[in-house]
């Protein structure tokens, strides 16, 4: 810049009081007039009408290029200002000259010909300046920040159609951040200075106070025609935000900045987007109290307005002017300039006009920021996770989003290109709400909190051309929320047609309700399903209700049990005279009284029961197994007939008594291929008739056994076998027909004495198997020994003898017949234990 520069300068000697120089430039310029402008955190302009002999001049050769205007005066050091030409004009032309003008300006003025939008997240507001600066190629001799706070870096810093002049001089104007430009001499530019108190004017600047008068020549530097106004401004403000990370916490704070003059009055405002209340006596940078401050100072800006004329050429924004001999005490402290006019011609003297403030060291200069983009409607977005099409939302623990703008052009890595987010939903609380998580590549509108860029949010997701809706003009009828995984619910609202599906594609489970369909939209039913290929439960901890009575169009009360009652009730008194019939005749009655205090009790109000009623029937049905079990009673009540039929086994076991009556019909009891054996076998029997009872062996022996004796009793006669002898008698006649009879020595017939188990007490049963084969063997003849007692029998075909019962613990003896085996292995079982006690002994052979 030095080399660049240094040509640039006027020659010593030369006689124009104003020079302009444009580098590397074959022509040469005579000024005629300029005027000048500039302005605090605004860049300067000053626009230069010259003459050249050359009347063509390229516009490549004038246009960016760096340039240098310097003035002088007769009676006062010169001034130099530094900047690029930004604006060339070719005004007029004659046979001498061509009449030009230029505009001089910063560098800083370059950077409002680029418009981004782009996203800053996680810097500062000096950081993002810096960024942009550089990205301007400006190095860090052309800008310098000289803060007195430290600030914060942001979550996110928005810019949105704005050029960057603008964006930096908004978000710096946001937070208080002024500037002003210094001319660096040992360079020969021009360097931008960020300040944000008071420490970074300039002070020292003095000149005195004098009014034209004709004893004054005009070349001696004064300060004239001083005007003030003063105004009433703002006494106080009050600001509040809300802050959602932290919702409950209270964002209030007020500032109140002592001024040179009275105030009156609050200014309240809503939504500045800070964090914290702040500190009001020393706040921090972007805190409540620090933005309740600068925007009181930016008011207390306005409260004095000063304009004045001078010949101070050296006079610049930032500079702190001390009149001297000024005759009026408003002004003791000095003056803030904070805008200036120059203006000078070859034919005029040089004139500056210059506007300030009451200076303060309780108020800083505080400009006034542009106003912020405002972005109405929502922008598109597309929700990013760290993988792409990753099968599953990428959320934070507070259930926030991670977008990437549309808009934005940055190629940060996926899932880092914006700010967390939230996501606006038609129903949310307190660990409650509607939230279906939004996929990667998913299109969402990003909507903003009062327009502001900086407070964005999810307003709601969309379809594209890549995500297509599952709801079109296909099916138009329909009401679908479907997850990725295929979760489902769906509502058809097509007139006849209507019906609601809640599905999930783990076990096919379904709950289909209405006008039931296929996938290919043919009917398969009506009414209502529950399925799935996994397990099922249907849980109700007071009581569930099944039933197949009509309720028409969902009138009546819901656990309406009204008819399974009536069916109850009625079939509880005919069963209650049944049993009233079965006491009269000493047989065993049924528990009428626990049927009433179920009925009463459970099944009446439904209290932790399962109530099941059909008007016209109900069937249960298994493939395997169907199981009834109570604890206390099983009751079947039947209004008419109770069949059952059983292809093999019936089994009917009681703890205690059995009573079976009939009423009115028979009571038979047949069977067609196996035997009919009835014991009483550890108590008497009874066999009674009100009229004739008959025995009958169709084709075979009818056995009378009895191991203590026999008595038949007839009409009177009697006959009496007992102890090996035979009593008979009787009052009338004895008449024997018979062809013959034989009387022969005496003879005793063995007897063979069924076993009786005492089922309460012991009962032992064995095993025998061949030793070498491990086979059970099967039909062989045994004795069983027990307390002199011998029970012969067969095994079966699983090598099982018969049990042996006890009612106390006694020897069991097992004989098995050694005519057809020389050694057994004999395993015993006992009938509550399921591990066999194995015995082996030899049995030898006899000779």
């Amino acid at each position: 810049m030095v080399d660049i520069l240094s040509s640039l300068l006027p020659a010593s000697g030369s006689l124009s009081r104003y020079s302009l120089n444009i580098w590397k430039s074959p022509f040469e310029l005579d000024v005629l007039n300029f005027r000048g402008e500039e302005q605090l955190s605004e860049p300067y302009s000053y626009v230069i009408e010259a003459t050249s002999p050359e009347p063509d001049i390229d516009p490549a050769q004038v246009l960016r290029k760096f340039a240098c205007f310097s003035m002088q005066t007769s009676a006062q050091p010169g001034r130099t200002v530094y900047g690029v030409v930004r604006d060339f004009q070719r005004l007029s032309t004659s046979a001498d000259e061509t009449h030009y003008r230029f505009e001089l300006v910063p560098r800083l003025r370059l950077l409002e010909n680029t418009t981004r939008t782009a996203i800053y997240q996680n810097q500062s507001v000096p950081e993002v300046v810096e960024q942009l600066l550089r990205a301007h190629d400006l190095e860090g001799q052309d800008f310098e920040f000289r803060l007195r706070q430290a600030y914060p870096e942001r979550e996110l810093i928005t810019q949105w159609g704005e050029n960057d002049l603008q964006f930096i001089r908004r978000i710096l104007a946001e937070v208080g951040i002024w500037w002003r430009f210094e001319t660096d001499t040992r360079l020969e530019s021009e360097t931008v200075v960020f300040g944000d108190g008071p420490e970074q004017y300039q002070f020292g600047v003095t000149l005195p106070y004098c009014e034209p008068s004709g004893m004054s020549d005009g070349q001696a530097e004064s300060v004239w025609g001083m005007k003030v106004h003063w105004q009433a401004v703002t006494g106080r403000i009050s600001k509040r935000d809300y802050n959602y990370r932290d919702a409950t916490a209270p964002l209030d704070t007020a500032a109140q900045v002592r001024s040179l003059a009275p105030v009156t009055g609050e200014g309240y405002h809503y939504a500045q987007s800070y964090r914290e209340v702040g500190d009001d006596t020393d706040a921090a940078a972007e805190t409540g109290a620090f933005y309740a401050r600068i925007r009181h100072e930016r008011l207390l800006n306005k409260q004095s307005r000063i304009f004045a004329r001078t010949t101070g050429l050296a006079l610049a924004p930032g500079q702190v002017l001390e009149p001297q001999n000024y005759p009026f005490s408003d002004l003791k402290d000095g003056i803030l300039i904070t805008r200036i006019v120059t203006k000078g011609a070859r034919s005029e003297h040089f004139r500056l006009n210059l506007w300030g403030m009451a200076y303060s060291e309780n108020v800083c200069f505080r400009s006034v920021p542009p106003e912020r983009p405002v972005i109405r409607g929502t922008v598109p977005a597309r929700v990013e996770s760290t993988e792409k099409k990753d099968t599953y939302a990428w959320l934070d623990n507070q259930g926030r989003y991670r977008v990437r703008l549309d808009a934005d052009r940055d190629a940060s890595g996926n899932g880092y290109a914006y700010l967390l987010l939230r996501l606006a939903r038609p129903y949310a609380g307190d660990g409650y709400g509607w939230h279906s998580p939004l996929l990667d590549g998913t299109e969402v509108a990003i909507a903003f909190e009062a327009g502001n860029p900086d407070r964005p949010y999810i307003a709601g997701a969309l379809h594209d051309s890549d995500h297509t809706d599952h709801v079109t003009e296909r099916n138009h009828t329909r009401n679908v929320l479907r997850t990725p995984s295929n979760n489902k619910l769906r509502m058809e609202d097509r007139r006849g047609e209507e019906h609601v599906k809640l599905a999930t594609e783990y076990g096919k489970t379904q709950l289909n309700a209405g006008h039931l369909v296929d996938a290919q939209n043919k009917q398969r039913g009506q009414g209502v399903e529950l399925r799935t290929d996994e397990h099922g439960a249907v849980r109700g901890g007071k009581g569930i209700f099944i039933s197949a009575d009509a309720q028409p169009k969902a009138q009546g009360q819901v656990m309406d049990n009204s008819a399974a009652l009536r069916e109850i009730e009625c079939l509880q008194q005919q069963v209650k005279a049944l049993s009233q019939a079965a006491a009269e005749v000493s047989a065993l009655e049924a528990d009428i009284a626990a049927q009433i205090a179920m009925f009463s009790g459970r099944l009446k109000p439904i209290n932790q029961v399962v109530l099941a009623s059909a008007p016209e029937g109900m069937a249960l049905t298994s493939g395997e197994h169907l199981q009834l079990a109570a604890t206390k009673n099983l009751i079947l009540n039947a209004g008419q007939n109770a069949d059952f039929g059983v292809i093999k086994n019936l089994t009917l076991n009681t703890g205690q008594e059995m009573g079976m009556f009939a009423l009115k019909g028979e009571m038979s009891l047949k069977a067609s291929q196996g035997k009919v054996e009835v014991q009483a076998q550890n108590n008497t029997m009874a066999l009674a008739a009100g009229r004739k009872v008959s025995i009958t062996a169709v084709d075979g022996d009818i056995l009378f056994a009895a191991k203590k004796r026999i008595t038949l009793i007839g009409g009177g006669s009697y006959l009496i076998l007992q102890d090996g002898k035979i009593e008979y008698g009787t009052e009338h006649d004895y008449f024997c027909r018979t062809g013959h009879s034989v009387l022969t020595v005496p003879e005793a017939k063995p007897l063979k004495m069924p076993n009786m188990p005492f089922v309460e007490g012991y009962s032992e049963y064995f095993i025998l198997q061949d030793q070498k084969t491990g086979e059970p063997l099967a039909g062989l003849p045994y004795t069983l020994s027990i307390d002199g007692r011998e029970f012969e029998g067969v095994t079966d075909k699983n090598g099982y003898t018969q049990y042996a019962h006890t009612p106390e613990s006694k020897n069991i003896e097992v004989n098995p017949h050694p005519e057809l085996f020389n050694r057994m292995i004999l395993n015993a079982s006992y009938w509550d234990d399921a591990t066999p006690l194995k015995l082996d002994f030899d049995k030898p052979t006899e000779e």
